[in-house]
């Protein structure tokens, strides 16, 4: 692991940064040298560091100004600084600059390997969390969980993956249908060929069969050229029909014996083409009431449902609550090119306790819109109430003329409520659950005359 670690130190004594690196060297690491601030620029210029050493006190750009530029420039390299015992105010400076620690000189130097081995560290729980990251191009976080109903939805997921059974996907709106897609086409045999994803919600019903069949030039008016649909640009591949309910009753006919024949014809063609895709459809709705209401045909339905997946809402997997927030969090930070670091307390207690209706794409937007109006590294409770950033319309009614306080008690008091009845009020289970002592929970049970009863 050493050995994938690069680290630069910049220090003007030769003698130092040499016998620095004489250590470093021995112990497994890479390491070059810079005699000064704007060496060390040139350097990394020219080199991806993982951490910088660098001393204070230079000539020309110093040890802080190094940092400023680092920060600056948003390289990503983790900086220890080293200082002599008078220059212990300018290393603490550093480190509010974003230096990670310091080094006295005239410390023992295993001190300074234990600094970089607690950087390494980090390092290697990053590269781990970026590589769960990658595996389902980047969602991840998304999938990652500590639900056991999501963990089950997973789990069925990855064994239709392995076979070309169609898919029906059933979830609320924002739930992650499309997250779970992906996820069932990089695991299955297709994984190496294209993902079609087509919104029958969002296309007019005059342009559906136009976007799904393709055309041939001269079909109908302002049809220039040939044009292949959907169907034929997933031959190998994975098609996915999202939001499958809102097809008109029309189209659906066609679209069934295409799904059942595997051929489709372009509009203006009388030519058959042979499709080979895997099916992946999802919807929102009742699709039994709407075959009862004639509104979507039985056959289509039965062929489209070979297995059937239903995704839970965001509020019945509350556990994965932090882990979504934390990739959010980053992924907004990142997008938005702002430093924001860490959520407060008091506002991750009412982003927990929070219902989400809209699911996972409402805490998308949610974290968004709280990145972009944080004041500094922490996004903060009073962030969200100043601009009412989390709260639905009908939370904003209800909470309207409240104190900051007041908004706070009502959400400590939700989850407590929500922690005592997943635990069946057993004390001692959810004060763990909630990382209070079980005295600490009694008061809080006692100053919102919660009801413990225990269920029989």
């Amino acid at each position: 692991m050493n050995s994938e670690t690069r680290i630069l130190i910049v220090d003007d004594e030769k003698n130092f940064r040499e016998l620095l690196r004489a250590i470093l060297k021995k112990r497994g690491y890479i390491a070059d040298c810079a005699s000064n601030g704007a060496d060390a620029v040139r350097a990394m210029k020219a080199e991806e560091y993982d951490i910088v050493i660098t001393d204070l006190m230079m000539d020309g750009m110093n040890g802080l100004e190094l940092i400023k530029y680092m920060k600056e420039n948003r390289i990503k390299s983790r900086c220890i600084v080293i200082t002599a015992y008078a220059s212990i105010e300018t290393a603490v400076e550093a480190i509010r600059e974003g230096a990670f620690s310091y080094f006295i000189k005239s410390s023992n130097p295993q001190e300074l390997i234990f600094e970089i081995e607690k950087i390494v560290e980090i390092n290697r729980l990053s590269s781990e969390n970026r590589m769960l990251r990658s595996q389902v191009s980047g969602l991840d976080a998304m999938l990652s969980t500590k639900s056991e109903k999501y963990a089950n939805v997973l789990e069925l997921a990855e064994k239709v993956a392995a076979t070309d059974a169609n898919v029906l996907l059933l979830g609320e709106s924002g739930s992650g249908k499309e997250i779970l897609t992906k996820y069932i086409h990089m695991k299955s045999s297709r994984s190496d060929n294209i993902l079609v994803s087509v919104n029958c919600h969002a296309l007019p019903e005059t342009l559906i069969e136009s976007e799904l069949y393709g055309h041939e030039k001269g079909s109908f008016t302002g049809s220039e050229g040939m044009r292949k649909g959907r169907f034929e640009a997933a031959h190998t591949g994975t098609l996915f029909l999202d939001e499958i309910g809102d097809i008109p009753l029309t189209s659906q006919a066609k679209i069934l014996r295409s799904i059942e024949n595997k051929e489709i014809e372009r509009i203006g063609s009388n030519e058959s083409i042979k499709v080979d895709f895997r099916l992946i459809c999802a919807t929102n709705r009742n699709l039994k009431k709407e075959i009862a209401e004639k509104n979507f045909r039985e056959d289509l339905y039965y062929r489209i449902s070979t297995v059937t997946i239903e995704i839970p809402p965001l509020r019945e997997r509350k556990e994965d609550l932090p882990l979504l927030i934390e990739f959010f969090m980053e992924q907004s930070s990142r997008d938005l090119k702002k430093d924001v670091k860490s959520i407060d307390s008091d506002l991750m207690k009412v982003l927990i306790s929070y219902d989400y209706p809209g699911n996972i794409r409402e805490l998308r937007n949610i974290i968004e819109r709280l990145t972009v109006m944080a004041e500094g590294d922490k996004i903060t409770l009073e962030d969200a109430m100043r601009y009412n950033i989390f709260l639905s319309s009908a939370e904003q009614d209800k909470n309207s003329g409240l104190s900051l306080r007041e908004v706070r008690s009502r959400a400590e008091k939700k989850h407590i409520m929500e922690i005592l009845d997943e635990n069946d009020n057993n004390m001692e289970f959810a004060a763990e659950v909630l990382q209070i002592s079980s005295r600490q929970l009694y008061n809080k049970v006692r100053e919102y005359n919660i009801n413990i009863k225990r269920q029989p």
